[in-house]
């Protein structure tokens, strides 16, 4: 594989690749806005710092996954055309889980195989949601993997109580599995979307 994927436009968005001068922004979004509280002075240093290792590891990804002929797995950046500002991420995550167990029906204290995914990862600034941004991104970025990288599925996973992402799953067109048991969370609530 190891394919630069080009800038991706919608109706209202570009999907971009993350560079070093998001760093403020995304950790606005991911760290502050999302998190739903504000850091201590202290934390809030720790946490930025965090933020700037793994924005520099995401960047350097992109060339190291392209040089060794790997998917192109990371975040993307997610701009607003009207006012050019980074409103969220959308990416490739790879995935290892009993997946297949709970999509036939038998998942049982998560005892099946387990089975590498490509999951699907999106993460929109609070103010940012509710205008359908997050789908829009997210449908762009689904067709991209199918039409250009060949995917035969690919996954979303979120909590019980994350409804909002729930709701992108299925205005993606996603078959929606639920996980009765509440661990692990990220296998509460899965979305499969597969190729035609």
């Amino acid at each position: 594989m190891g394919l630069h994927i080009p800038l991706l436009e919608t109706d209202r968005l570009l999907i971009r690749e993350l560079t070093s001068d998001d760093l403020s922004r995304v950790f606005e979004i991911l760290d502050v806005s999302l998190t739903n509280e504000k850091p201590s002075s202290e934390d809030e240093k720790e946490i930025f710092l965090e933020r700037e290792r793994w924005l520099a590891w995401t960047i350097a990804g992109y060339a190291q996954s392209r040089s060794l002929f790997q998917p192109p797995y990371g975040e993307r950046a997610v701009i607003l055309k009207e006012t050019n500002e980074l409103i969220g991420l959308v990416g490739y995550v790879p995935c290892l889980g009993p997946f297949q167990s709970l999509f036939d029906g038998c998942l049982q204290d998560h005892l099946g195989f387990w089975h590498p995914e490509v999951g699907l990862f999106y993460a929109f600034a609070p103010t940012m949601q509710r205008h359908g941004y997050a789908t829009e991104a997210a449908k762009k970025w689904i067709g991209y993997g199918f039409e250009m990288l060949h995917l035969k599925r690919i996954i979303a996973t979120t909590e019980h109580q994350n409804v909002a992402s729930q709701r992108v799953m299925q205005k993606l067109g996603m078959e929606i599995f639920r996980n009765l048991g509440q661990e692990p969370p990220w296998l509460q609530v899965v979305g499969l979307a597969s190729a035609r």
